[in-house]
């Protein structure tokens, strides 16, 4: 179940055991106004599938200091709180987006100060965070100086990611799964272990794909997108095909790997030639969306709610046993005879 603490409607199921103590997350989108309600949605769905017999409570905050436009703007201000609010608010643990960066390095981000200052808030005020594709570049980088490395070409497509390490947020996920990926730089596995990061799950492909460090708060790592929707890496590929016939991309790009039919490909060649022939903005009118989204397999959809789900619990356990502790160490009051 998850309850939002602003305007949205979202989907619940009923709780099953209400024992267990309900715990707020807190999901700090830096996505673009492009993006900014679909990254939303795949995470209220993903919690939803991923509770269980918990009651998850959402809260919802955006930085003021990236660029939006005036209907962006107007829909955070409805529907975000400031991230600002989240240094006095009480939430167990936190969700962070990434974004596509402005800037060739992540430090002359116009968000970087306030960043940094997420990251160390975070340390010392929730049980764990989750941080997610560029985030967790950004956070790699503020904690230990690890710079993230230029892919030669985008990774875009669905891996098979192999356990590494036994650890309880992979409890109940086969030793391999698949998983969406979708960007331009990597953190390099031999880095990241060099600096204390352990690696929990990774591909020859991908590199590293879910790492953790666990000190005061339970930082966990994940470079890939496990809340994605099917559709979302052809919408993405569909945008990557529309910034090149509009000239802001040099290279046609490259078909999202392991993620569609043979037969899709073909498709997907064939319109691609018509665009090299004829690179006209019209010519995105005939590329076959719909043909292509009614085949997509949603393969990574159980290990995604089964990872979010050992989150969840470990969230709820760890609550419970401090709701526990200070209990037992409250002064109990005597009785006068």
């Amino acid at each position: 179940m998850v309850r939002s603490s602003k305007k949205f409607t979202v989907q619940e199921s009923e709780l099953r055991d209400r024992a267990r103590p309900g715990i707020v997350i807190g999901l700090v989108n830096n996505m673009s106004d492009s993006a900014i309600r679909t990254t939303e949605r795949q995470f209220r769905e993903l919690l939803s599938a991923a509770s269980q017999n918990i009651e998850v409570h959402l809260r919802v905050f955006a930085f003021s200091e990236l660029p939006r436009s005036e209907a962006g703007r107007s829909y955070v201000r409805q529907y975000y709180e400031d991230i600002s609010d989240l240094w006095t608010a009480s939430v167990d643990a936190l969700i962070v987006t990434g974004r596509e960066p402005s800037t060739s390095l992540l430090t002359d981000e116009a968000c970087w100060p306030t960043l940094t200052k997420l990251f160390d808030w975070a340390e010392q005020h929730t049980a764990s965070t989750i941080w997610s594709c560029l985030a967790a570049h950004a956070a790699v980088l503020h904690a230990s100086g690890v710079s993230r490395h230029l892919f030669r070409d985008k990774l875009s497509g669905v891996y098979t990611s192999t356990k590494v390490a036994d650890h309880p947020l992979l409890l109940g996920i086969s030793q391999e799964w698949r998983v969406p990926h979708s960007r331009y730089n990597d953190l390099r596995e031999d880095e990241l272990r060099s600096k204390g990061y352990e690696v929990l799950s990774r591909s020859p492909d991908v590199g590293a794909d879910i790492f953790i460090r666990d000190k005061k708060s339970l930082f966990i790592y994940v470079q890939g997108h496990p809340e994605y929707e099917p559709h979302t890496l052809l919408r993405e590929y569909r945008r990557d095909i529309a910034a090149f016939v509009a000239g802001q991309r040099e290279r046609y790009p490259n078909v999202p790997q392991g993620y569609f039919d043979e037969e899709t490909e073909t498709v997907l060649a064939q319109f691609r030639q018509r665009v090299l022939r004829d690179r006209q903005i019209d010519s995105l009118t005939s590329f076959p969306l719909l043909a292509a989204e009614g085949k997509l397999i949603h393969a990574w959809r159980k290990p995604a709610i089964r990872l979010y789900a050992n989150w969840l619990s470990y969230l709820s356990e760890k609550k419970a046993r401090q709701l526990a502790m200070t209990k037992a160490s409250a002064p109990r009051e005597h009785s006068q005879i």
